[in-house]
């Protein structure tokens, strides 16, 4: 774990939740949310040079790696991109930091696009990587979407089908996930595959990381439709691998200038995965932005 050697690693509670954390660096503060099947070792390529310029959070998400993984209520409400998002803001007013710029990967993306339309004004800067809106993917499902993303419809069919499927063998699964979303899986460190492997085997995550589709797929798309029109006021930088479904599907930068005021972006030459396929072009790209 030498790559994060020099992260302060911390529990902080939230509503009684507790979120793990590795924090660093003595600059503007800079949140990382991780995507999925993940945890905030994802960005280990990227995040100690980053600690360079900022102070780098980077968190795991409520269901993943070692934060909080509770029972999910009926309607998946405590695992809506809302309550994520609230996690990660009372999260960064505990550490004193009254505004920040987020990165978002995947899941944590979706989480940072709510996280711009609850809270406008704690936001300095948004990076959102390798996403569409949720209620744009939904409304453009076709047969090749539907085949790279099978999980979308398998995560989010009720408890315990996805959870007793996927704890059969999770191992296995977790690197279907990586090798199926990737365009390089030799990309993937033994130190940080080791990390996915040991939180990705425990039940209560598998439980929590399917209640996170099941909210994308219910809940969320209420929340979304409610502030339907409503604009992301921050620079957004949105960044997409060029190997990858969303690259090569959709018109990224359109989408996203449809909601957002100031909206700039390209693709890297990648997969999903941007921060470990393509760390160099990631970093260069996210601290172009962030220091503008």
């Amino acid at each position: 774990m030498t790559l994060f050697a020099d992260f302060k690693r911390e529990m902080i509670e939230v509503e009684g939740i507790k979120i793990h954390l590795a924090r660093a660096g003595a600059g503007a503060p800079l949140l990382l949310l991780h995507g999925y099947p993940q945890t905030h070792w994802m960005w280990h390529k990227i995040a100690p040079r980053l600690a360079e310029d900022f102070t780098v959070v980077a968190t795991d998400l409520r269901g993943y790696g070692d934060s909080a993984k509770p029972i999910g209520e009926v309607d998946h409400r405590n695992y809506s991109k809302r309550m994520l998002a609230r996690d990660q803001v009372k999260v960064m007013t505990h550490l004193g930091y009254a505004q920040f710029a987020v990165v978002g990967h995947d899941r944590g993306a979706r989480v940072a696009h709510r996280m711009a339309l609850d809270y406008p004004d704690r936001l300095s800067k948004l990076a959102l990587l390798d996403i569409i809106p949720t209620a744009e993917l939904y409304a453009t499902f076709d047969q090749t979407l539907a085949t790279a993303y099978y999980h979308w419809f398998f995560l989010i069919q009720p408890a315990p089908l996805p959870e007793t499927l996927i704890g059969a063998k999770p191992k296995y699964y977790l690197k279907q996930c990586l090798e199926r979303w990737s365009h390089d899986f030799s990309a993937f460190t033994p130190v940080a595959l080791a990390e996915y492997q040991r939180c990705f085997q425990d039940p209560a995550t598998i439980h929590g990381t399917c209640e996170d589709y099941r909210a994308a797929a219910t809940i969320d798309l209420i929340h979304d439709q409610h502030d339907q029109g409503q604009l992301i006021s921050c620079p957004l930088l949105v960044l997409w691998g060029n190997q990858g479904i969303i690259g090569r599907k959709y018109d990224v930068l359109d989408i996203w200038r449809q909601r957002a005021i100031e909206v700039q972006g390209n693709a890297l030459t990648c997969g999903h995965f941007l921060p470990e396929e393509a760390p160099q072009e990631t970093y260069q790209a996210l601290r172009k932005f962030l220091l503008a």
